[in-house]
């Protein structure tokens, strides 16, 4: 409030002065978390929408390295579709994710139950299962060539000191040896994230809720299957969902390995767009590829959406 004297009168008139609507704006709640949004959205405006929006034009021109393209419309896009190798590195790169992702959930958590019982340094394990998880992609792809080198390897040294096998694994010579080689590798790197993240998960569900179903009778399976498991649905969701992104759209492992051979049998569509596109000077093939795998990506997420929904059960709700 605000006070203003009239002329001609002997009292004061009270008037009420509006506040600036931008600082109304900024004290508001929605206001200031606006603000605090804003350099985050600039930043995926920048380099994420950018970006993409850029990849959809292109996969709908001829362009080239050194050379603008045209208009072409859906062409890059039919001429994948009867492309071997394309379809090849979709049945790859389905195969490589369905795998992977199984495997790194089913040993990711049975290791964070494992990590999450009584057991002495524990803490210390917490901390060097994540190992694998924070030591750089490309080193972990260049331990892995050595492993899996076809004259040196490890493990073909010890299976044949142990007479099991005569000469040595090729690898990554062959391609059904390349793909079990190259799941392997990522299963290894992406098992820490599963493991920490169900780890955290298990340390919300209340105790007493084991402890009372044990009272009851209820065997290890039965607390497992009817308490643990319902209540960490949701963490499941959202993990599975990260996994499965990270291990569609791997490039770093499978590049360094074995740069989609041999004969094209690793290749994933994340690699095969990055070949046809830079080696090999297609960028209007290799957007469309890149774009083709937006589909997949969004399947992904709405699965992240409809696991979340499992949080009513959890609120006394329907599912």
């Amino acid at each position: 409030m605000a006070t203003i004297d009239t002329p001609g009168q002997g009292r004061s008139k009270s008037t009420y002065v509006r506040p600036n609507p931008f600082r109304r704006f900024v004290e508001s709640r929605n206001g200031l978390g606006f603000l605090f949004m804003l350099p985050a959205a600039v930043f995926l405006l920048c380099f994420l929408t950018y970006p993409l929006g850029l990849g959809v034009w292109l996969g709908f021109t001829d362009t080239t390295i050194g050379r603008s393209g045209v208009w072409i419309g859906f062409e890059n896009y039919a001429w994948l579709f009867d492309d071997p190798v394309f379809w090849l590195s979709v049945y790859n790169t389905i195969l490589y994710t369905f795998v992977a992702s199984v495997a790194k959930f089913a040993l990711g958590l049975w290791l964070a139950l494992i990590l999450n019982e009584h057991l002495p340094f524990k803490t210390f394990f917490r901390a060097v299962i994540l190992l694998p998880w924070v030591v750089p992609t490309v080193l972990s792809a260049l331990a892995f060539w050595w492993i899996y080198d076809s004259q040196f390897s490890i493990i073909s040294f010890v299976l044949m000191e142990w007479g099991w096998i005569d000469a040595p694994i090729n690898f990554l010579g062959d391609p059904n040896n390349a793909r079990a080689a190259v799941i392997a590798a990522n299963v290894w790197r992406g098992i820490p994230f599963v493991a920490i993240s169900l780890l955290a998960g298990l340390q919300t569900i209340p105790q007493s809720l084991n402890e009372a179903a044990a009272l009851d009778g209820a065997t290890s399976w039965q607390r497992f299957t009817k308490i643990t498991l319902p209540l960490l649905t949701p963490i499941i969701a959202v993990v599975m969902t990260f996994s499965v992104l990270f291990t569609f759209t791997d490039f770093q492992l499978i590049y360094v390995l074995t740069r989609g051979g041999p004969v094209n049998a690793t290749h994933l569509m994340a690699t095969l767009s990055f070949q046809r596109a830079i080696p090999g000077g297609q960028l209007g093939e290799g957007a469309a590829i890149a774009v083709a795998m937006i589909p997949f990506l969004l399947a992904a997420i709405l699965f992240s959406f409809f696991g979340l929904q499992r949080r009513k059960w959890q609120q006394g709700g329907n599912d």
